[in-house]
């Protein structure tokens, strides 16, 4: 079926997008000081990796059944896709808010469960969402313009911690025996919590959603009909059926995942921990290092995102994406061996370039291949592929770094830019996708970027 959609300007598609800053400062946060926050409260090393089983147990659950749902969900007032990602953003903002509060280890893993369950409530809707309303030509841009607020809002998250730390943590000593979260710590989160519902609200009040064929309407009609427990079964089967219809090209996109995303969950653990062995900082030096590792590293994304659209266009997705899957594995392998705390932020942008093109190259590749009625439970199929590595990673990495690596940070993040390279070498056997939905728009993205 030719499916014909008006192409949008550039602030219509930068509204769109709004609601991701809220969703990736969370995600930032989630990134840069929770498993500190773990070590505050007495986690050990090799503790870290199965304390962060949340992510991908939630996201293989969460996300692929959310947005089956919104395939079959249209309301005149709200919409398909936006209820669920309203909902998740204000589930996940009263996390953030209680987050700092935690009084023991329990209920911090406890409020990253939850925390989690909402932010994947809000991701895939929102992936589908931009999907559903950009014409083929313009997707390259749409989840380009993804990844530039995934870089603001990790950026935002990142350098409210060091900055707080600088103007109100002088009067605290966090040392190896510190069991407390620092109270600096503290307004991050809170900042968090009200951007994870306001920047949301900007997007679902700006960006209408394009309703459905009379078609879809009449699938909608016929499935709410049906009693209670086939509407439960629907979206296990609709996943089933869909991992069964699965393009040839995301079985290979899973490799490339497999690797990356495995090593992406080294790096969010074990950066903060590296700094304590290589340059002898305490805790909060470490914490403080990391947020500002992770603050270059998506300045660079911000300002190389919607440069990668072109560059794909005129060599292709493919050769973008592998070439920065082994800038950022070059990234990984050399940060330990930089002893200095200014050059050792240097990698973070090669770093940065290869978290642009993840962000947004894949998510614009399957988005073309993938039936325009099935593009949400596909996005959560391509989320399950993300967040399956992470649930390997968690409960074979804690052995891993203990037994095998000798419980060192240094040869964690090591490891992990052995997989980026992998990741790479894998990449290079995706072939460039072309669209099967038929939609027509000749005319490339114009004017504002």
């Amino acid at each position: 079926m030719k499916i014909n959609k008006p192409r949008l300007s550039f602030w219509q598609i930068f509204n769109m997008n709004v609601g991701f800053l809220g969703i990736q400062f969370s995600f930032g946060l989630q990134q840069t000081a929770v498993n500190p926050i773990f070590s505050f409260l007495g986690a050990a090393h090799e503790d870290l990796p199965l304390l962060n089983l949340a992510g991908p147990v939630t996201g293989l659950i969460i996300q692929p059944i959310v947005g089956a749902i919104s395939d079959k969900t249209w309301s005149p007032r709200w919409g398909r896709r936006k209820p669920f990602f309203l909902i998740g953003a204000l589930l996940g903002s009263l996390c953030l808010f209680a987050f700092p509060y935690s009084p023991a280890l329990w209920f911090a893993v406890g409020l990253l469960w939850i925390l989690d369950v909402g932010n994947n409530m809000a991701m895939e809707p929102y992936r589908a969402f931009v999907g559903d309303k950009l014409p083929d030509k313009q997707l390259n841009f749409g989840y380009q313009m993804q990844s530039l607020f995934v870089g603001a809002g990790i950026v935002l998250a990142n350098a409210s911690i060091f900055l707080f730390q600088d103007w109100f943590g002088g009067a605290e000593t966090v040392t190896e025996t510190t069991t407390a979260i620092p109270r600096w710590l503290y307004y991050s989160f809170f900042i968090g919590a009200i951007l994870s519902v306001t920047t949301i609200l900007w997007s679902v009040l700006k960006t209408p959603e394009i309703p459905p064929s009379d078609e879809e309407l009449e699938e909608m009609r016929l499935h709410n009909a049906t009693s209670l427990g086939n509407r439960i079964r629907e979206p296990f089967k609709d996943i089933v059926e869909a991992i069964k219809d699965m393009p040839k090209f995301m079985w290979k996109l899973s490799a490339v995942y497999l690797f990356q995303w495995y090593a992406l969950f080294i790096y969010w653990q074990f950066i903060a921990p590296l700094f304590v062995e290589s340059m002898g900082f305490d805790r909060s030096q470490a914490l403080s290092q990391a947020a500002k590792m992770n603050t270059t590293y998506n300045i660079s994304t911000m300002v190389i995102a919607l440069a990668l659209v072109p560059i794909a266009m005129k060599y292709g997705s493919r050769k973008v994406y592998t070439g920065s899957l082994f800038l950022t594995g070059i990234a990984m392998l050399s940060i330990p061996y930089i002893h200095d705390p200014v050059l050792v932020l240097f990698p973070m942008v090669l770093f940065g370039i290869g978290w642009a093109a993840m962000m947004g190259i894949p998510y614009s590749m399957v988005s073309k291949i993938v039936p325009q009625e099935r593009r949400g439970v596909y996005m959560g199929i391509l989320n399950m592929m993300i967040v399956i590595p992470m649930g390997i990673q968690t409960i074979s990495f804690g052995p891993i770094v203990k037994y095998l690596l000798d419980n060192s940070a240094i040869s964690a993040i090591i490891f992990g830019g052995v997989f980026f390279i992998i990741a790479a070498f894998l990449s290079m056997r995706l072939n460039e996708p072309k669209s099967i939905n038929g939609e027509d728009d000749p005319m490339p993205m114009s004017g504002g970027h």
